[in-house]
C-alpha cells in the first residue's frame, strides 16, 4: 500500500475521503483573485479540476504574477509611446493620462490571461 492511500470516515452509508488542502496562506493579488472568480463562474470543471488536484492556488499565483509582469512592461512600452505630461505642472492630467494608459494595458491582460 502507497503512502498516498486516502483514509476514509464513515458517513452514514458512505464512505467520505479524508481530504484536506494544503494551500499556502499567503493572500492573492488583484489578478489572482479575477482568474479564481473567473474558474468559479464560467469554468467549474476546470475550477474543481485545479482545486481537487491542489494545483488551484499555484495556477492563481501563477497567473497573478505574470499579469503584474505584463502590466509593468506594457505601462513601460505605453509611457514611451505617449509620454505623460508633466506631473508638477498638471496633476489631474498626469493622472487621468497615466489611468488611460493603465485601462489600455489591463484590457489586454484581461482578454489574454484572466478571461481564457
Amino acid at each position: 500500500m502507497s503512502s498516498t492511500a486516502l483514509q476514509y470516515t464513515q458517513n452514514g452509508d458512505y464512505l467520505v475521503p479524508n481530504i484536506e488542502l494544503n494551500q499556502p496562506q499567503t493572500p492573492l493579488g488583484k489578478y489572482g483573485r479575477m482568474r479564481k472568480t473567473y474558474l468559479k463562474e464560467n469554468r467549474p470543471i476546470l475550477y474543481n479540476h485545479l482545486l481537487l488536484s491542489g494545483k488551484l492556488y499555484l495556477h492563481l499565483v501563477e497567473i497573478d504574477r505574470t499579469a503584474k509582469d505584463r502590466l509593468d512592461r506594457q505601462m513601460e512600452e505605453l509611457l514611451k509611446q505617449n509620454p505623460a505630461p508633466d506631473k508638477a505642472a498638471q496633476q489631474m492630467a498626469w493622472v487621468q493620462h497615466m489611468n488611460a494608459l493603465k485601462m489600455q494595458a489591463e484590457e489586454a491582460i484581461l482578454n489574454e490571461l484572466i478571461y481564457s
